[in-house]
């Protein structure tokens, strides 16, 4: 049985193999087929492919060989419109030639009759030097002079006709552009001062604490006068304490010590505590207090003319300017005068009103430093504006507002005149009478050092010197220039506020008696 079942499983098994053997056969026939035709088709689409591309080529290489010829006739029709203009320029290059040719030959002829010229000249300028020198020789011996002293002599006698001849062309300028710039001058400066008038006050160098009784003026004195020692020996400031009701003068030259000093005594007084070590105490606060016053102060001035981007050391110091004068003249109200003067003369000459102003407010900075320099005030401005990076033309307008230095630029000359018309104005300064006596004195001593001047007179404040001069021996030409000279020596060597106007008389009198 077994047997059996084994021949049954191969007997299946062979069929099943023989199954597949033409199940194979029939697929690969079918795959065989399937290849040919694709085979076919790719064949056909290769063929299409191939001739679309042909055409495709062909019709590019005619579009290339169009474009080609194209590029051809438009070069050769450059080169023959090439070949045109260089046979025109040939033809013209040679008929330049033929010019020139002609030209040189003519400058030949005409260099030939120049040289022909020049040897006849020569000839006669030695003729001529030959007959000046005997001429020469001639005039000396009937003048009896030789040719260099006639030659000096003749020069002398020009240099007085020329001398006096500038001195009649300077007056004629002079009076001419005081005609034409007299009328606009006057009108810009009057603008400017009648814009910016302000009141004036004169600072004193004393200050006048009022106090409700007497007997606090015991208080302040102390016992054996320790308070009033004390307070003297910490502010600077002498406190004078006399019969005067109700009231304690402080006396200094500084004004800040001075205003230190009376805000101190107000807060003692108000405190009623005054004794030495309380006074320093109040001192030294006050002190503190009126820096930081003196800062704000700077800043307000700067607020209110506008000026902005100042160093602060340079705004404190326009702050300082309120404890300080000139002549009697508080400096800060005549800087900041000085400052709208400027902007105002500014704008109306076409400058910058901003930068005018700013050295107007700083124009006096110099006057205002904690410690004592020797340089001039001018100066020393100059060096802390440059030093705390102010522009040129503002350090070369500060510098030179006192003709300490040479002005660079049109902002200088108008700070120097803003300057004196704010010191100017009546009331606006004050000035010591021997220093005032003595400019007086300088000026008619200036006037008596030149030959022929037998008086002068220095009238009107000092605004105008008369000078009297010897008819014979100054005549009117040399009056002018006497002056002129006068007029500058003034301005260049002594300082007045304003101008001084020099006025020389030459008076000529012919007497005879009748007998």
């Amino acid at each position: 049985m077994d047997m059996d079942i084994t021949s049954l499983m191969i007997g299946s098994l062979a069929g099943l193999l023989l199954g597949g053997a033409v199940a194979w056969l029939a697929l690969n026939t079918l795959l065989t087929k399937k290849r040919a035709y694709i085979l076919s088709e790719a064949e056909k689409e290769g063929e299409a492919i191939k001739k679309e591309k042909i055409l495709q080529a062909k019709e590019k290489f005619l579009q290339l060989k169009e474009e080609h010829e194209k590029v051809i006739k438009d070069r050769n029709r450059k080169m023959q419109s090439a070949e045109s203009k260089l046979k025109s320029r040939e033809a013209q290059v040679s008929k330049h030639a033929e010019e020139n040719k002609k030209s040189k030959r003519a400058n030949d002829r005409e260099r030939e009759e120049l040289q022909r010229m020049r040897e006849v000249f020569e000839g006669k300028s030695k003729e001529v030097e030959k007959a000046l020198a005997r001429n020469v020789k001639q005039l000396e011996k009937i003048s009896n002079l030789s040719a260099n002293d006639a030659k000096d002599e003749l020069l002398k006698t020009l240099k007085d006709e020329a001398r006096t001849e500038a001195m009649n062309h300077i007056k004629t300028i002079m009076d001419e552009a005081r005609l034409t710039a007299s009328a606009d001058a006057k009108k810009i400066v009057i603008q400017s001062i009648q814009r910016v008038a302000t009141e004036h006050t004169v600072e004193n160098a004393v200050s006048v604490f009022n106090i409700e009784n007497d007997e606090i003026k015991g208080r302040i004195i102390g016992r054996e006068g320790r308070n009033i020692r004390a307070l003297e020996s910490i502010t600077g400031v002498e406190i004078i304490v006399d019969d005067t009701p109700e009231a304690i003068i402080l006396s200094c030259f500084d004004p800040v010590r001075r205003e230190v000093a009376r805000l101190s005594l107000h807060q003692l007084v108000t405190d009623g505590r005054i004794h030495p070590a309380r006074i320093e105490e109040v001192v030294n606060k006050v002190s503190k207090q009126l820096e930081d016053e003196i800062a704000e102060i700077g800043k307000r001035a700067c607020i209110d003319l506008g000026i902005h981007g100042l160093h602060p050391e340079l705004i404190r110091m326009v702050g300082r300017m309120k404890y300080r004068s000139s002549y009697g003249q508080n400096l800060l109200q005549h800087s900041r005068e000085v400052a709208n003067l400027c902007a105002t003369m500014a704008s109306e000459l076409g400058l910058n009103p901003k930068v005018a102003k700013r050295a107007g407010l700083l124009h006096d900075i110099g006057k205002v430093p904690e410690d004592e320099p020797e340089l001039p005030h001018a100066l020393l401005g100059m060096k802390l504006a440059e030093k705390y990076g102010e522009k040129p033309e503002v350090c070369n307008a500060i510098g030179a507002h006192h003709d300490e230095i040479e002005m660079t630029g049109l902002i200088s000359p108008i700070v120097q005149v803003c300057d004196a018309i704010s010191g100017a104005r009546p009331g606006a300064r004050r000035e010591v009478v021997e220093s005032y006596i003595k400019r007086l004195k300088d000026l008619e001593n200036m006037a008596l050092s030149y030959p022929g001047v037998t008086k002068s007179y220095a009238i009107q404040a000092g605004r105008e010197l008369r000078v009297l001069v010897e008819s014979e021996k100054v005549s009117d030409e040399q009056a002018d220039l006497l002056s002129f000279d006068l007029s500058q020596r003034i301005q260049n060597e002594m300082t007045y506020p304003g101008q001084v106007k020099v006025t020389v008389i030459r008076e000529k009198r012919a007497v005879n008696y009748a007998k």
